[in-house]
């Protein structure tokens, strides 16, 4: 006998669908707001400021691949599109033969100072300016309480190689 589906009610159900509607309306406007001002993706302008946010710009693919939650093969494709645009290098990690390393180049950190300023303005407007305080505060504990379930869901999972970022 299987249990019941634990529906939500009116008040979760206001909830998600308010957050499908603004993750969804968020994602594209900052999209479009770094295609326009940078000529670049946000998952592009993500995989950069992840690189920018190590002393040395150094990150090992899979560590790489882990924090954006994309395959390993995803990441290879974003890695090659930034080397050819010499925002990225990938070298070979002295620590691990069969490792490879993902290194923010001058360029890149170049880059990233001149797109970041008007991405942060575009994330002000759209979400910190609609918020109060007590409301930014409470986005954060919403988000980390979250994502700390997805993560311990995670640790549990049997499979770990059904996770994207662990796949290759």
């Amino acid at each position: 006998m299987s249990t019941p589906p634990r529906w939500l009610d009116a008040e979760e159900r206001r909830a998600w669908l308010a957050y499908v509607e603004f993750s969804t309306l968020l994602a594209d406007h900052l999209n479009r707001q770094l295609r326009r001002d940078a000529g670049m993706t946000h998952a592009d302008y993500i995989l950069l400021a992840h690189l920018s946010s190590v002393p040395d710009g150094t990150l090992c693919m899979s560590e790489l691949a882990q924090r954006l939650k994309i395959t390993r093969s995803r990441l290879t494709h974003a890695v090659n599109r930034l080397r050819e645009a010499g925002l990225v290098d990938r070298r070979e990690d002295p620590a691990d033969g069969r490792g490879q390393l993902a290194v923010l180049t001058a360029e890149g950190h170049a880059f990233l100072e001149r797109a970041a300023p008007g991405h942060v303005e575009a994330v002000r407007r759209a979400v910190f300016d609609a918020l109060t305080p007590e409301q930014v505060r409470q986005f954060a504990e919403i988000g980390e309480a979250i994502s700390d379930a997805l993560h311990r869901a995670e640790d549990a999972e049997a499979d770990p190689a059904v996770l994207p970022w662990r796949r290759r």
